[in-house]
């Protein structure tokens, strides 16, 4: 969900313009703040013209990702699939563990023993 400038190309700005609106419209299904998006949520969240996010969020149909909601829009099934993933891979790099830091599939996730034997292990200062 950045603000940068799409892409040139109309084949690049419609891939462009399909991860930030799945990813939007995951976000805020997530948040709870709804299911149902029209082009106005899209113009204020994302930037782009309402008559133009209209454009994409009808392309996004026909393609499978959106279903229509009367005159509003939702994710369906491969919609909602694909804004996890494309959600996922921008926030990777905040998600994912820091540097001396344990992944999901530690076992100090599943124990508390583990998780004081890997924070001692972890900690910088000479054991007394």
């Amino acid at each position: 969900m950045d603000q940068l400038h799409p892409p040139k190309s109309e084949a690049l700005r419609a891939l462009y313009w399909r991860s930030e609106i799945l990813q939007v419209m995951y976000w805020l299904r997530g948040e709870g703040l709804g299911d149902v998006v029209d082009a106005a949520l899209l113009e204020r969240f994302l930037g782009v013209d309402a008559a133009v996010g209209t454009g994409y969020l009808d392309r996004l149909v026909e393609e499978g990702y959106l279903d229509r909601a009367r005159a509003d829009y939702v994710l369906s099934e491969q919609g909602l699939a694909e804004g996890r993933t494309e959600f996922a891979l921008s926030f990777a790099d905040l998600t994912r563990p820091a540097h001396g830091e344990c992944s999901a599939d530690c076992w100090c996730q599943n124990s508390a023993e583990e998780a004081i034997a890997c924070a001692a292990e972890r900690d910088p200062r000479p054991a007394r």
